[in-house]
């Protein structure tokens, strides 16, 4: 491995422009020391850095990338688009295209709506959710994120929680008023919210896969008491599949657990690389959007052609027969082979799957919320990750957020991986 000299003049280049040398904090390697790797280039299940080091990639760009950088079909799909133009701020047949594709997989979208975002959709579905239900409260969960919102950002995880600033200035005390917290998987909580305060909830907003504080799971029944407590107080229920939708399974999240949501926010894997988010559900509430309602919502990019032509070149090989059962299990052998590395090596360890995302915590005890989270020991994680690194292992730069594989991914890779592992804890 070459020393990254090259994305070292980079970054203190970037840094001179860009506030803080990038475009967003958690790529500044604050939680895990040294400077950023700057990438020239990806392909399948690698990218290469400025320097010529090649790093096996375990982000996949935060997760849209489910077939690897660079999947033939999506730049083929890509290039034909950009030569009928890039955008047209009118309506196109890839829009429909692609919306049928993913009311397909995901039966509780009756309609659905592009954006441009992940925070775009979350923001757009908490507003639709007011304006249905005529209520201000939302609840969230500490340590779950849903964008960069002024009433989202609190107590929220990911990079803010990676940062050490859970609560962002600018976001007005009459913001952080309209939302409450409770802690992810805490049932009896939820009751006694509900109970206290649930006429009151316009939405409960949550990752049904916790992906932000690690990788977390559900405990059984949580997602179901919250269906079966909004429902009951008339409080809509919004899942956001942001980082699970395709990921975790063809249905996304609210599949592989039978859980029916009110509204769904999409993003990432839905635009095979591309920026583009959306939200969708139940048409009774998805009518009150403009033009159609009262509730107004717009955007000069959202459907964009390119986009639509990525995400849909992406889903149509996401669907053929065996897709996510290959994907999932080579990530099991993946996880299994960690898990098994680390008990060898005496190293107290938490290795959490769900589809083709994971999360590695340095903990003897299974981690349930963010605060479990919080407890891990980051500052191995920290050494691990930068060891990890020097063997040409890209993990996220972070404790606090969710890995992947994709369907580049082979078996030689996995076992390259594992090896890589054994050399990465020796030198620890």
């Amino acid at each position: 491995m070459k020393a990254r000299e090259r994305s070292a003049r980079y970054f203190e280049k970037a840094s001179r422009v860009l506030v803080g040398g990038v475009n967003s904090p958690v790529r500044a390697f604050k939680a895990v020391g040294g400077t950023p790797v700057v990438v020239k280039r990806g392909l399948g299940p690698y990218f290469w850095d400025l320097d010529g080091n090649r790093y096996i990639d375990y982000v996949q760009s935060w997760g849209p990338l489910i077939l690897g950088h660079a999947a033939p079909g999506v730049v083929k799909a890509i290039e034909r688009s950009a030569k009928l133009g890039s955008s047209f701020g009118a309506c196109h047949e890839g829009e429909l295209a692609l919306a049928l594709k993913i009311r397909e997989a995901i039966p509780s979208i009756e309609k659905i709506r592009f954006v441009s975002s992940g925070t775009e959709a979350t923001l757009s579905a908490l507003r639709l959710a007011r304006g249905v239900t005529g209520r201000s409260l939302i609840l969230k969960f500490e340590g779950c994120y849903h964008g960069h919102g002024d009433s989202l950002l609190v107590k929220a995880g990911s990079g803010a929680a990676t940062l050490g600033i859970p609560d962002s200035k600018g976001v007005t005390p009459a913001q952080a008023r309209e939302t409450l917290t409770l802690p992810y998987n805490d049932i009896p909580a939820l009751r006694r919210l509900f109970r206290a305060r649930g006429g009151s909830l316009a939405a409960v907003i949550v990752e049904p896969v916790a992906g932000n504080m690690g990788m977390v799971l559900p405990v059984p029944g949580f997602l179901e008491e919250l269906r079966r407590l909004s429902y009951a107080s008339g409080t809509l229920l919004i899942f956001d599949e942001v980082m699970t939708g395709f990921r975790v399974g063809a249905g996304g999240a609210q599949g592989r657990f039978g859980i029916k949501p009110d509204l769904t926010c999409l993003g990432k894997v839905i635009g095979g690389g591309l920026p583009v988010g959306a939200f969708g559900g139940k048409a009774r509430y998805m009518d009150h959007l403009a033009p159609l309602g009262p509730v107004y919502q717009a955007g000069t990019l959202s459907g964009n052609p390119l986009a639509m032509a990525s995400g849909l070149a992406m889903l149509k090989v996401c669907a053929k027969l065996g897709f996510y059962q290959n994907l999932e299990h080579r990530l099991a052998r993946l996880c299994q082979g960690w898990r098994d590395i680390f008990a060898v090596h005496g190293i107290p360890a938490q290795v959490s799957q769900a589809g083709s995302m994971f999360g590695i915590y340095f903990s003897g005890s299974p981690v349930r919320n963010f605060d479990e989270a919080k407890a891990c020991d980051l500052a191995f994680f920290k050494r691990f990750f930068n060891a990890m690194l020097q063997q040409g292992v890209y993990l996220a730069p972070s404790a606090f957020e969710a890995g992947f594989i994709s369907a580049a991914h082979s078996d030689k890779i996995i076992d390259e991986t594992l090896k890589a592992t054994e050399r990465a804890l020796k030198s620890l």
